[in-house]
Formats: C-alpha cells, structure tokens, sequence
C-alpha cells in the first residue's frame, strides 16, 4: 500500500487508517500541496521508485484524486497491468480535475471496475469494452461493513447536542465552490438563513476555510455550528441521523444516499445520477435561493433499488483480478 500524503491533515488522513482499521501503508511519501502539475509529478517520481522495487503483477487505483493518475500513468508506462476501481464515471465537465484525472485513468487501465451500469455504458461511448465489469460499489460495503460501528461507537450526536433528523448536515470542499468568491458566499449565505429554522451543522475542510478567511467571509459562519473535519465514524453517524445532507462531495452524495439521507448537492452535475433519478438527490448549483428551497422541500425518494449492488463488490473486483 502506497500513501502518496494528498490528504495530509491528521483529521483528513491518519484517522481514517484508525477507523477503518486499515494497516498501516508500507510507503508513506509525504506529497501535499503545489499545484496540480506539481503534486502530481513528484507524485508519480514516489510511485515510479516504489514500484520498480517491489515488481508489482498489478497497480489498484481507486477514484479519481491526482494519487489516481499518478499511480496509474506511472504503472502504464512501466507496462504493469492497471485495475481502476471507480471506473466509467462522468460529470462531463473537463474543468474539474477529478474529471481529467478518471478519463485519463480509464483510458490506460487493464481491469475497469464499474460501480453501475451507467458507469459501462459511459465507457462503451468512448471505445473502451475491453477488461470492462460492473462490480457495484466499493463505498457501499464499506458503508454497510461500518454503519453499526458507527451507532455503537460514535458519541458525537450527543456531544453536540443533536437530535434525530433536528439539523442539517454541511460538507463543502471542491475547487469549482471555495476557489470562486460569489459562489462560495451564496453557499454561506444560505447556510446562513438555513440556520435560522434548523440547526447547521459544518465539519469544514481546511481548504474551505483558508478560502473563507482569504474572501473575508467569516462572519456567515456566526450562526452555524462550525466543527474541525471529523473521523470517519462521526461523519457517518452523523449522516445516518441528519434530516438533511448538504454537500458537494461525491462519496457523500452516495453515503446519503445509502443511509436513507436526503441529499442536496451544491454542483452544477454529478456523477451519481442514480442518486437523482430515484428522488433521494437534488442538484443546485451555488444558488442561495435554490440551497434554501431545496433543504426545505426536501423528501425522502424511492427505497428498494439497489444501483450500487449488494455489497459485495469487493469480493467481485477480486474474482476479475485473481486471473
């Protein structure tokens, strides 16, 4: 297991390990920061020295982070057979970056691990057919592995003083919403008149609020309940008891998704469309008005379909990989 240190903060990294009870990374390279072009360099000159020590018979990647693209371009031209977990989604927006990072990735994998069949249907359009199979998703196992844990072992609700389904859960962290001033005050403005009726809770990204800071914009944040990003068990007790997620993440999109949560999403598109279709996710865009609407009409969408699978994709992806 290779840590390339993209997540660097301790709450955004270290805690996850802790959680989930993943062992420890073998090689930890400690790349954080800098520019796309930057991070994904020295990325892929860690990964290159690595992987010519240990001959790997395979490199897995997963999802679509710089981490992604290094691992996979790195093992691609040292002609070692890539697994992409996560593979055929699209927002068809080429100006995010998890966007070029998950095409790019696709188009030099071996084995491509679809979540959904939407996800081989978006691959087939761009001629990839070959190594191709749905295998559902990974996040749901994890999902379903951790919700007990969560219930029994996080005590968050309480140390926040929160009720069932009395607040509004907040996640904001992507480049398109921090990095752009207007939309970033429509979010908080919102977040702001959302507080008034319902209780707001903010586990805030440290780049969210560098941002904040930078554009002055603290003082939205008076009337919300602003925490320090959390460990994976509390935000996922947090999602199973909120009225409300509001979030421009993908994984938590899905989360809510999982956990019976709806969901707004502070995007313009989205990659879990299924989420959409079945009622349980709406997008918004950066628009106060639409925010605020949406939060307050927001209602629980159709149960009993399971696009992501069962919960055993793992297992799945292993049986396409032990070849």
């Amino acid at each position: 297991m290779i840590h390339t240190g993209q997540h660097y903060d301790s709450n955004m990294s270290d805690v996850f390990f802790e959680d989930l009870e993943i062992p420890k990374p073998k090689y930890h390279l400690n790349i954080a920061g800098g520019n796309h072009g930057v991070m994904t360099g020295r990325m892929m000159e860690g990964i290159e020295e690595v992987l010519m020590a240990e001959k790997p018979d395979m490199v897995l990647v997963y999802g679509d982070t710089n981490s992604t693209l290094a691992g996979a371009l790195v093992a691609s031209k040292l002609h070692i057979p890539v697994a992409h977990v996560e593979a055929g989604l699209r927002s068809f927006n080429r100006r995010m970056p998890e966007e070029v990072n998950r095409v790019l990735t696709d188009h030099i994998s071996t084995h491509l691990c679809c979540p959904t069949m939407l996800a081989v249907h978006n691959l087939k359009l761009e001629g990839i057919t070959k190594g191709v199979h749905q295998v559902g998703d990974v996040m749901y196992d994890v999902a379903l592995y951790y919700a007990n844990k969560a219930k029994s072992q996080s005590f968050i609700l309480s140390q926040l003083n929160l009720s069932h389904q009395k607040y509004v859960l907040v996640t904001c962290h992507r480049a398109e919403n921090t990095d752009d001033k207007n939309r970033l005050e429509q979010i908080l403005k919102a977040l702001a008149e959302i507080a008034k009726e319902s209780k707001v809770v903010f586990p805030i990204h440290p780049r969210t609020l560098k941002y904040i800071d930078e554009y002055q914009l603290r003082h939205y944040l008076h009337s919300i309940c602003v925490i320090e990003p959390l460990p994976y068990l509390d935000l996922v007790a947090l999602q199973q008891s909120a009225k409300v997620v509001l979030t421009d993440s993908g994984g938590i999109q899905k989360e809510a998704f999982f956990y019976q949560a709806p969901c707004i999403t502070m995007r313009d598109e989205t990659e879990w469309l299924e989420t959409v279709d079945l009622g349980w996710n709406k997008l918004v865009g950066a628009d106060m008005d639409k925010i605020i609407q949406a939060v307050t009409q927001a209602e629980h969408g159709t149960r009993g379909i399971y696009p992501y699978g069962r919960g055993n994709a793992s297992y799945t992806i292993l049986k396409h990989l032990q070849v």
